[in-house]
């Protein structure tokens, strides 16, 4: 959001709503918001990932989505993203269950003027800013600027509400930094406290923007990758380790870096806790670090 121009996505399937809304927006704010329209969920959210905005009105009943599942699937993609529900539903129920599960508003289209809408749309924004900003400073791991273990824990949680329903899959993904105790030994806790910043680069640069990425603690980092297909663990393992190389044939220290990965698939079919997909790709790690002669000859 630049000078107060707002960016705002609808979702919404009904081309009046649509033109009322933007030609209302128009007439009495000006310039002052920018509206895209899309009628149709999954045009919605390519929309999200193609570009930014600052809030997205969505309505939860559409040619390809109905209901609650329809928020859902739009948070999860939306990570970050304000979301004020414009309902032609008056379901209590369902308003506070949407509420419950991350909107900030929910608003009865036949009970709305341009004004309040607006006012919805402004408060919005700025709650998710404190929302955010409490979420950096309880989520987040002071070191490496990523999500800390609580941060992975209630976002992971977040996320595997979100594949119960829609029935898509999911990574977790493991992975320790190989030698960390022996450059702490070697050459120092500073040099240590390097690597693991320089890791944690390495593996944001691996992974997607939506996907959850954490340093569960000391050497340890855990990857939520959603939104998968099976095959794809290939693909993340060899892009990682592309990464990796990349950075030590280009780096200085007087260490290499290296990293253990263990890759567990949540299979919808066959549904699991996060705690015990977590304990698998635990195990893949460590059976993949043990087969790796390699790793003490990082120095």
């Amino acid at each position: 959001m630049k000078d107060n121009h707002i960016k705002i996505l609808l979702i919404e399937d009904s081309p009046e709503e649509s033109r009322l809304i933007h030609e209302e927006l128009k007439d009495a704010y000006g310039d002052k918001f920018e509206l895209e329209c899309e009628r149709r969920l999954s045009k919605g959210l390519e929309r999200i990932k193609d570009k930014k905005f600052d809030i997205i009105l969505l309505d939860l009943s559409l040619p390809d989505s109905h209901g609650l599942n329809t928020f859902t699937k739009v948070s999860a993609c939306a990570k970050g993203l304000p979301i004020v529900v414009l309902s032609g539903n008056d379901d209590e129920s369902l308003a506070i269950k949407t509420l419950q599960s991350g909107a900030q508003d929910y608003m009865i289209k036949g009970r709305l003027n341009i004004d309040m809408m607006v006012r919805s749309i402004y408060y919005a924004i700025e709650r998710q800013k404190v929302l955010d900003e409490i979420r950096s400073m309880v989520f987040t791991d002071e070191l490496t600027g990523l999500y800390n273990r609580s941060g992975l824990y209630v976002l992971a949680e977040q996320q595997f509400n979100v594949v119960a329903r829609t029935k898509n899959g999911l990574f977790v993904i493991f992975i320790d930094l190989d030698g960390l105790k022996v450059i702490n030994d070697t050459i120092g806790h500073h040099e240590g406290d390097q690597a693991l910043i320089e890791a944690a680069k390495i593996i944001k640069e691996t992974f997607r923007d939506s996907d959850i990425v954490s340093r569960l603690g000391g050497d340890e980092f855990v990857i939520v990758s959603i939104d998968v297909n099976r095959d794809s663990d290939k693909i993340i393992d060899a892009r990682l380790k592309e990464n990796i190389k990349t950075y030590n044939e280009n780096s200085d220290k007087p260490y290499k870096i290296s990293m253990s990965a263990g890759i567990a698939y949540y299979d919808p079919d066959n549904p699991v806790s996060f705690d015990e997909l977590l304990a698998r790709a635990d195990k893949l790690m460590y059976e993949e670090k043990q087969g790796r002669p390699d790793i003490k000859r990082l120095l």
